[in-house]
Order: structure tokens, then C-alpha cells, then sequence
């Protein structure tokens, strides 16, 4: 079983901008694709994007022109670039292994990153 460890979260003004960074304890070259995900305060999680193996990548609608997903196979790490940043962006951010992306189904869960946004 693959261990992720999110890092990059913090607090940021509106309009400012974040990269996450999920870091896994071995190879991801062979999963089959990679996510994020957030929950907010009386919130479900939600998928925010995801990215598979092949590097093709879906957003959810709230975020797509603003985030960029990506991931780097040498560096067992993948990562979420956040940009124009909104306080409906504020939210714990986790980084999941998916077994497939339509629909989404993790597999596995880091511990998650704070983000918080202010007006």
C-alpha cells in the first residue's frame, strides 16, 4: 500500500496563488491515476482534478482556468498548482490513488493539507 504525504497548504489572500505537492512512498509510474480532493467545513469531499498515468487530466467545474494538476513519475509526486485563488477554495486538500477516473474511485488517502482563503 502506497503512503502519501500532502504538503503546501497555508493561508493565502483572494486572488493569490498555492502549489500542493503530494509526495508517494514508492513508484506511482504503475497506478493507474492520481487525484485531488477537498472538504469543506460541513462539506462532502469533493474531486477537484485528476490525472492519469497517461497524463490526461478532468477538473472539477469550480476550478477549471485555475488549477493545474501534474505529476512527476521520477519524483513519485504529484502536484496541484492553484492559481486566482477564492475563499470557496477554503477547504483540507487530499491527495488520493485512484483505480479509475470516470467515475473517480480512490483507493488510497494522505492525511490532507489546510488551505485557506481570505477576502
Amino acid at each position: 500500500q502506497v503512503q502519501l504525504v500532502e504538503s503546501g497548504g497555508g493561508l493565502v489572500q483572494a486572488g493569490g496563488s498555492l502549489r500542493l505537492s503530494c509526495a508517494a512512498s514508492r513508484s506511482i509510474f504503475s497506478i493507474n491515476a492520481m487525484g485531488w480532493y477537498r472538504q469543506a467545513p460541513g462539506k462532502q469531499r469533493e474531486v477537484v482534478a485528476t490525472i492519469t498515468n497517461a497524463g490526461g487530466t478532468n477538473y472539477a467545474d469550480s476550478v477549471k482556468g485555475r488549477f493545474t494538476i501534474s505529476r512527476d513519475n521520477a519524483k513519485n509526486t504529484v502536484y496541484l498548482q492553484m492559481n486566482s485563488l477564492k475563499p470557496e477554495d477554503t477547504a483540507v486538500y487530499y491527495c488520493a490513488t485512484l483505480l479509475r477516473v470516470a467515475p473517480p474511485r480512490p483507493t488510497n488517502w494522505g492525511q490532507g493539507t489546510q488551505v485557506t482563503v481570505s477576502s
